[in-house]
């Protein structure tokens, strides 16, 4: 017996180092070698940009890889030959105002939904989440349509009331408010608490994380905006960033990269200053909407 233990231990031991290099040292090497690879991979473009937005026209031709110079030179000429100032405060304006509003419309509609009890509740709720099924660009010519027969044309109107509206929002709300224990309106309305207050003192601070996950959601939805305001909105007073970088684009000649990537990179930076400050709350948002 102890000869066969004499010869098994050191088999056993091999074994249990192997398992521990594999566990301990493989794995997570290869766990942290992929997670970079992807990384790099999604932040190509953004650096890219960044490469060309410093550089000369002289270097981007001959296809440098290396910064430049020239970035500052590059943001500020790109800064003022499409007033930038101007299309960074009107995106900000329709992307904010449509970010609040849909935040209040969700959680109104969303309390309803919940707390209330009316005829064809069941059937409104599935009304609503059929709109995922009619996109903007289905939609895009009677909403045209409509806004030309209000007047809003070149308007502000135009650029934020059609997107106040969310399916999404409403049931993300939902969700959470059937999760808050019934016994907790039942108290309130024992106490004298109105449908309001206890909508504003009770349900609103419970769903700060969601507010500030669904208002970085949707603040990123509407400052990429595109289509929509390159149909609407003609005019400099309404124009939106995404569109007035179309002007860095030259026609007649050669594309000059690199005050088009400098543009880029000034209207990256909101979005991504905000994504920064809001992304605990986003990711918190996103995984208790998955345990619903």
């Amino acid at each position: 017996m102890k000869s066969e233990t004499a010869v098994q231990l050191p088999a056993r031991t091999q074994q249990n180092t192997a398992a521990w290099l594999r566990n301990r040292v493989l794995l997570p090497l290869i766990s942290h070698a992929v997670m970079i690879v992807v990384v790099i991979f999604i932040l190509f473009p953004m650096l890219y940009a960044l490469l060309l937005a410093s550089q000369t026209p002289s270097e981007y031709y001959n296809l440098k890889l290396l910064p430049g110079t020239a970035l500052f030179d590059n943001i500020a000429y790109a800064w003022n030959r499409i007033n930038m100032g101007r299309l960074l405060a009107n995106t900000t304006f329709v992307a904010v105002t449509v970010a609040i509003g849909k935040i209040v419309l969700s959680v109104i509609g969303a309390f309803a939904f919940v707390y209330f009890d009316f005829r064809g509740k069941n059937l409104f709720f599935v009304l609503i989440l059929l709109t995922h099924m009619l996109p903007l660009p289905v939609r895009i010519v009677p909403t045209y349509t409509l806004m030309d027969s209000l007047g809003w044309i070149n308007s502000f109107q135009a650029l934020t009331i059609p997107f106040l509206a969310s399916a999404t929002g409403i049931l993300l709300f939902r969700q959470l408010y059937q999760t808050i224990p019934p016994g907790l309106a039942d108290a309130a309305r024992i106490d004298g608490a109105s449908p309001l207050q206890f909508l504003l003192h009770i349900v609103v601070p419970l769903s700060a994380t969601n507010i500030a996950a669904l208002f970085l959601i949707e603040f990123i939805y509407m400052w990429n905006q595109y289509l929509w305001p390159l149909v609407i909105a003609n005019s400099d007073s309404v124009r939106m960033v995404q569109i007035g970088l179309r002007q860095l684009v030259a026609t007649d000649a050669a594309v000059e990269w690199h005050y088009v990537m400098s543009g880029v990179l000034i209207a990256a930076i909101p979005p991504l200053l905000l994504l920064l400050l809001l992304q605990k709350n986003l990711i918190q948002g996103i995984s208790l909407y998955e345990e619903k």
